[in-house]
């Protein structure tokens, strides 16, 4: 690994540098549920401002509106970014995920029609992949489209799907259904793009135990999509998912919030068991340097793919271990500091809760995480598959028709 800026990234990085202590907030804007969209007005104004200065999607091409730029160069704007209290970011999923497919899978028109809009901040995606039938297995889905009996050559879209980030503000999505159940399942699929505002699209959004509202479950009823707005082939749905799939691992990344630094603090001014500081304790001590240990694996980790990155490479699977090992740490951190707290931990009151409760609040969304992006058992097979090279599952499925399929019913 190479900790250090070549001269060219050294330069670019005080650029950098410069235009957000010119532009950046320096407080963070009032948002009454960010997860939710009730105050998209900060988030959008940013997105706009980054984008004018050409530091929106910096390694798109130009022909998409973005920059050209290396992979490097995007990695050292997030990291200087980061530093300033910047508004929440709706448009992760759209730009790390959903454009991108359209981008590679869409027609000229379509493409000239989202590109600019989506880095601009003006209109906003979401991704309708997970199924409560399915969970983590994308190609399950039982969400199914059909031609229209009028001959017009349009699909009806019909269906459900769930834990669907941001389709409560969303503009736009992208969908993925059952158009074969006559052939396994990776092979009867296909991919939409669809107006969130359509007739027959109905969404609910789920109340979380945080408090918040960023998850939705998505109902279709008859959804007339063209087919005009299929992306990829029909039935070549997975593969066009692949690529959505792989760009979420690096689009979600790892937790963000409380870290052991938070905890330390925390400990040092929280009364312990023999009325000394929590800190003397010796077990809690332990857990400390554990969490230590994590964040310096997962921050090395982050310095090979900048490594690989500016080198030109691209980097692999490995990328999942940064989510897996974030979250697992957030939840177990968060639980530990709000025990240690004693009858203050319960408090969830940002005005009277010890850090303005940022434990409170990782407890609360740490097992959201854990799903969000693939779940733990997910993310354990890709690194145990792609990373440590080791046997995949046995999959008992794979040559069975997806209508002969048992459902358990």
């Amino acid at each position: 690994m190479d900790f250090n800026d070549s001269p060219e990234e050294a330069a670019y990085r005080q650029q950098v540098r410069d235009w957000l202590e010119a532009n950046a907030p320096k407080t963070r804007a009032h948002e009454s549920d960010p997860e939710g969209g009730d105050n998209l007005g900060p988030a959008k104004a940013w997105q706009a401002k980054k984008a004018a200065a050409g530091y929106a999607c910096i390694t798109w091409p130009k022909e998409w509106g973005g920059q050209g730029g290396l992979p490097l160069q995007s990695v050292i704007f997030s990291a200087e970014e980061a530093k300033y209290p910047i508004p929440s970011n709706p448009f992760q999923i759209g730009l790390g995920m959903c454009v991108p497919t359209v981008m590679n899978f869409a027609d000229q028109a379509t493409k000239e029609r989202f590109a600019g809009p989506a880095i601009r901040g003006e209109e906003i995606w979401c991704q309708l992949f997970s199924e409560p039938s399915g969970g983590s297995d994308v190609a399950a889905a039982r969400t199914k489209a059909v031609r229209a009996p009028d001959g017009s050559g349009d699909w009806l879209i019909s269906g459900q799907k769930v834990w669907t980030t941001g389709a409560q503000f969303s503009d736009f999505g992208i969908v993925i259904v059952r158009t074969n159940p006559d052939v396994p399942k990776h092979k009867g699929l296909t991919m939409f793009w669809l107006d969130m505002r359509s007739p027959g699209v109905e969404v609910k959004p789920i109340h979380q135990m945080s408090g918040g509202s960023g998850f939705n479950e998505v109902f279709f009823t008859d959804v007339r999509v063209p087919d005009s707005q299929r992306l990829g082939a029909e039935g070549d749905g997975w593969k066009v998912s692949l690529v959505t799939l792989m760009n979420e691992r690096l689009a979600v990344g790892g937790a963000s919030g409380m870290g052991w630094a938070q905890f330390l603090e925390a400990a040092r001014k929280t009364p312990g068991l023999d009325g000394g500081a929590a800190i003397k304790d010796s077990a809690l001590r332990e857990k400390l340097a554990d969490w230590y240990v994590q964040a310096e694996g997962l921050k090395h980790t982050r310095n090979r793919t900048m490594t690989a990155l500016s080198r030109g490479q691209t980097p692999g699977p490995e990328s999942s271990i940064g989510k897996i090992v974030s979250a697992v740490q957030m939840q177990d951190l968060a639980s530990n500091a709000i025990e240690m707290l004693d009858q203050y931990g319960i408090i969830n009151d940002p005005e009277l809760a010890p850090l303005h409760a940022g434990f409170q609040g990782s407890f609360m969304f740490a097992p959201g995480l854990r799903i969000a992006g693939g779940t733990d058992e997910i993310l354990k097979n890709i690194i145990a598959e792609r990373v440590l090279g080791l046997p995949g599952d046995i999959r008992v499925d794979k040559d069975v028709a997806f209508k002969d399929m048992p459902t358990g019913r």
